[in-house]
């Protein structure tokens, strides 16, 4: 089998319902890891599993809102009771939002947003840590190119995606030497439907595709190229060249890129 790095592997992932958290699945079932898969979406989170089961993986479905502290904990302490440790946490489920910061008539929807993306991640990697040090284990963060340059509109996804980074870049400072590896991915537009389900200012659902999302990175790629990373233990991972270029490019010019940035949203 491919991969042996993850061959009962113990993972757990979060928003494994959809997108990249379900082709990560999908890999690393294929792989021979152990996976504990969790999302709101119970039914398509069990359609899931069924299909990692076919594919050679170890399941098993714990529903979590990542929002919920006490749901993160009761995700951690399941797959230690059903596996007894922990080898790799994968912070994966977000959720997008598409609208100005002063359209808002109230900061629900934001604060949602947050929660989710980042206190999501910040509650799951909290109780899985104790876990993961005694395995030498890795944690994970899918974040997105929004977490490294601006964009023209203040809504909660880029700022949300910003702190998760910084958190997991504190973190993997403060463990250096003890064996847990941190790993952040920073994806461009991938084709996983993420704006369609991006929330409204009232908290509904665009229901509406990106133009960027049209022709973006397919999932099985992007997903790939995720699995390379974890298993080599990267620090973290920029997903496409042109972003690499902006990264020396906000450091040089950065008025140019706030231009690009704000041109991007004239598309959608």
């Amino acid at each position: 089998m491919k991969n042996p790095v993850f061959r009962e592997n113990v993972i757990i992932i979060t928003g494994a319902s959809l997108g990249i958290g379900r082709q990560l699945a999908l890999l690393l079932a294929e792989y021979g890891a152990w996976l504990a898969l969790s999302s709101r979406n119970i039914e398509k989170l069990n359609e899931v599993s069924e299909l990692c089961l076919q594919r050679g993986g170890r399941v098993i479905v714990i529903p979590t809102d990542v929002a919920d502290q006490t749901m993160c904990q009761n995700l951690i302490e399941c797959t230690v009771k059903e596996y007894g440790r922990i080898d790799t946490l994968i912070n994966n489920a977000g959720l997008g939002m598409a609208s100005r910061f002063d359209e808002l008539q109230d900061l629900v929807v934001f604060e949602k947003v947050f929660r989710v993306n980042f206190y999501g991640c910040v509650y799951c990697t909290y109780y899985a840590l104790p876990y993961l040090k005694r395995t030498r284990g890795r944690v994970v963060g899918i974040s997105s190119l929004r977490g490294k340059f601006p964009s023209a509109i203040a809504d909660a996804y880029g700022p949300s995606k910003h702190a998760m980074a910084g958190f997991l870049d504190c973190l993997r400072v403060e463990l250096a030497g003890s064996g847990v590896s941190v790993t952040t991915i920073f994806p461009g537009w991938v084709s996983t439907g993420i704006s369609s389900r991006a929330l409204n200012v009232d908290g509904s659902l665009t229901s509406k595709l990106s133009i960027h999302e049209k022709n973006a990175m397919p999932v099985d790629k992007c997903a790939r190229k995720i699995i390379k990373a974890i298993a080599n233990r990267k620090r973290e991972v920029v997903m496409t060249y042109q972003a690499k270029f902006g990264l020396w490019a906000r450091l040089l010019i950065p008025g140019l890129v706030d231009q690009i940035a704000h041109k991007g949203t004239e598309l959608k």
